[in-house]
């Protein structure tokens, strides 16, 4: 905690020095109240200050109850003042007519910088977390319940226009049996890990239906002997998803839900399907976002300037999701949501709360939550726009919208003008907008992890991980040479140049200027890189360092699993891997070897 606090100062001496403000009492309160309430000041108390901040300047004033827990001095806090004092007038809290952005960046970087360390949370977190999670699930029965027959018909009819092209497409692959599976590199609830993936002999009978044990788990029908060791499950007897949780800050964490074997491995195959052609209709592909989040960061740089559009950021997202929003997407597929539903996992165990019933369509971990909760967002932001109009928009209509509206996720972009129709949409159908996070006034816009203030880049660097305690620690030391640089590039010198002798003491004087293509653990630099050698194979430019090594974990898989790999690769490229039928999967540990490696 103590590195962690030293480092706080000398980024607030950049950022003093970048504004021209004095820190030193900001520093002293944070020393003092890290004293009395230790890492959860650094994590929490910033970030709801921040979070003040940031609503302070959408609504272009500071609200009465803004900024609790810090002392005021008149309209603002004197914490941060000096940064505040550039932003807002302190005789009455407004907006200056022309605040200084580079102390809008100033304060973000300030209280943000400790928001998402990844820090296991007190229990007492984790089962708040927990209860959420199942309250959830009771929530979205109750919109279930509740949901007018009217807007359902309504959801078929705007779904069916926007991805009929998409869906009849995919209902097509289905019945022909065209889908080809694969294997994702995570865990699975069967903890089947690496190549043993593909010697699975676990099958549901709603997967059979659809998806024939024979031709998806097997190289082909002359090894339909290994249909005498294949478990098929009863409805009643399938293996549940294992909900977990995993550090995301130290407010709260993140759940995940884990997928058996057979669930996720016929998800990627209808996953790929849909995310391709959606991505390439000419309709719905420059609405609708998997793979690039780049043209949602660009449309909210521009909103943030001419305020032509918002961004909406919606709570425990994929979990409010029913499945009765993706079964109405699907009404007109048959063969497509058979398939859907077949992979789906219909029930979940959940730490203190055994096996339940599900009633949200999935959890992130599902390899068909992310397309599916975009779809359903993407038709529900069209119904609120055509509530707005007061009429049913037409597809050329639909297709101007590019550049308007846009779904990356539970990242939304819509136009400003429809703001209040879409929220109220999207709750109609049990979703839950983060309004400390979206933005329709003033002149501040975040979406995929960018902000904007007024068209400037206002993104922070953030400190995902402790401070390692020794060389041993390699995911540590890895961050922490990947947090300096990060500093580095922002502009942050001293709490960069801090990071390096800190860094240079920890790996034993080892630590050289690098580019940042470079496989050695080093700093990177706008002034170069070091050469102490050049290859006599390569004639790349040299230094010896750190560099990391990870093997994939020792995994064999049988003969005919080998040859079902085989037939399941995509692409004519070979293996990368000659080792790959011995060893599969994600490493269970990394390590680094100082060696010579090239510098560029």
């Amino acid at each position: 905690m103590k590195s962690l606090t030293e480092l706080w100062f000398q980024a607030s001496m950049d950022m003093g020095a970048l504004c021209d403000v004095c820190t030193v009492r900001d520093f002293k309160t944070v020393t003092d109240r890290v004293e009395h309430e230790g890492m959860s000041f650094l994590t929490i108390s910033l970030t709801d200050f921040c979070k003040d901040f940031e609503k302070s300047l959408s609504q272009g004033f500071v609200g009465h109850d803004a900024f609790l827990g810090f002392r005021r001095m008149r309209g603002l806090p004197r914490f941060l003042g000096g940064f505040l004092d550039r932003v807002f007038s302190r005789d009455d809290g407004r907006l200056l007519t022309v605040p200084d952005v580079d102390s809008i960046f100033a304060v973000r970087q300030l209280t943000l910088m400790f928001g998402k360390i990844e820090l296991e949370c007190s229990p007492a977190r984790q089962a708040r977390a927990i209860d959420r999670y199942v309250e959830c699930e009771q929530e979205v029965r109750l919109s279930d319940r509740n949901m007018d027959f009217d807007t359902l018909l309504r959801f078929k009819s705007m779904s069916l226009r926007l991805f009929g092209d998409v869906l009849a497409a995919a209902d097509l692959a289905v019945y022909n049996g065209t889908l080809t599976p694969k294997h994702g590199p995570g865990a699975t609830a069967d903890r089947r890990t690496g190549n043993r993936k593909f010697d699975q002999v676990e099958w549901t009978e709603r997967l059979e239906r659809i998806f024939p044990y024979g031709d998806n788990a097997m190289p082909n029908w002359r090894f339909s002997y290994l249909l005498d060791s294949a478990i098929f499950l009863e409805p009643g007897e399938e293996r549940p998803v294992r909900v977990i949780l995993v550090p995301k800050s130290l407010k709260t964490p993140r759940i995940i839900a884990i997928e058996p074997t057979c669930m996720q491995y016929m998800q990627q195959a209808v996953m790929e399907q849909l995310v391709t052609s959606l991505e390439a209709d000419p309709l719905v592909g420059r609405l609708i976002g998997f793979t690039e989040q780049e043209p949602n960061q660009l449309l909210a740089q521009s909103s943030s300037r001419d305020g032509g559009l918002a961004t909406i950021d919606l709570s425990e997202a994929s979990d409010r999701v029913s499945n009765q929003h993706v079964r109405a997407l699907l009404h007109h597929f048959p063969h497509l949501a058979e398939a859907v539903d077949a992979t789906r996992s219909r029930k979940a165990d959940v730490p203190g709360y055994g096996v339940l019933r599900l009633a949200k369509y999935a959890s992130m971990g599902s390899a068909l939550c992310f397309p599916f909760e975009a779809m359903v967002f993407l038709t529900i932001i069209l119904m609120g726009i055509e509530e707005q109009h007061n009429r049913r928009l037409s597809k050329r209509e639909i297709k101007s919208l590019a550049g308007r509206v846009r779904v990356y996720g539970d990242d939304l972009i819509i136009p400003t003008d429809s703001m209040q129709t879409v929220i109220s949409t999207l709750e109609a159908f049990g979703l839950k907008v983060n309004t400390d996070k979206s933005f329709g006034i003033g002149k501040f816009r975040e979406s995929c992890g960018r902000e904007f203030y007024d068209g400037h880049d206002v993104s922070i660097v953030r400190c995902r991980h402790e401070f390692p305690a020794s060389r041993s620690d390699v995911d540590g030391v890895v961050s922490a040479v990947s947090l300096r640089n990060r500093l580095y590039e922002s502009g942050l010198w001293k709490a960069a140049f801090w990071m390096d002798s800190w860094i240079e003491r920890l790996l034993g004087g080892r630590y050289p200027y690098v580019s940042p293509e470079s496989p050695v653990l080093g700093r990177v630099s706008f002034l170069g890189y070091e050469v102490e050698r050049v290859s006599h194979d390569t004639h790349q430019p040299q230094v010896k360092g750190y560099v990391v090594r990870s093997l994939p974990r020792t995994s064999y898989v049988t003969g005919e699993g080998a040859l079902l790999k085989w037939f399941l690769k995509r692409g004519d490229e070979p293996f990368a891997d000659r080792d790959h039928l011995s060893r599969s999967g994600r490493p269970d540990a990394v390590s680094m070897k100082l060696r010579w490696a090239r510098s560029a």
